[in-house]
């Protein structure tokens, strides 16, 4: 999108002011004062007419020529932010995208903290399970060392008989 140039500066300006109520007022003294000029006979009134007829027809041709260099100028700036909207929804599908991706990797990431956390149980299981063998070793072990120091006790008694 360009700037305005001085000439397209001066075009937006005046087609701004032609549509003002200051203008109005203007160009309503303008006429009324160019006719009173007429009817007090300071003025011809053939000769205001030709004036003012030539004054009026120069300012509707600079004026036709300022509006249509305002809306080529609104045109060119209209068509700019068109590109830029499009720029944008293509900037806006592309994060869409990437929201999906993103979406995707947070839900793998979701089964693994899921698979983890059935891990994790499993492994609290056979921790149990580990804990209740070593219990029942350690019962045989206790067992076993009880049952020899009565057999050591038994043989010590036969030896002695």
């Amino acid at each position: 999108m360009s700037h305005p140039n001085n000439v397209q500066k001066t075009a937006l300006t005046v087609t701004r002011w032609v549509g003002s109520p200051a203008s109005i007022i203007l160009h309503t003294i303008l006429f009324i004062g160019s006719f009173a000029l007429a009817f007090s006979h300071l003025v011809a009134f053939d000769r205001m007419l030709l004036v003012l007829t030539t004054i009026v027809s120069l300012e509707a041709i600079y004026l036709a020529i300022f509006i249509q260099m305002t809306l080529n100028y609104t045109t060119e700036t209209i068509e700019g932010v068109e590109r830029d909207i499009d720029e944008m929804q293509e900037d806006v599908e592309e994060i869409q995208e990437d929201i999906d991706e993103i979406q995707g990797d947070v839900d793998e990431l979701q089964e693994d903290v899921e698979d983890i956390s059935e891990d994790v149980g499993e492994m609290t299981e056979e921790e149990v399970e580990e804990e209740r063998v070593e219990a029942v070793h350690q019962q045989k072990l206790t067992d076993i060392q009880r049952d020899h120091s009565k057999l050591v006790a038994d043989i010590a008694k036969l030896q002695g008989r």
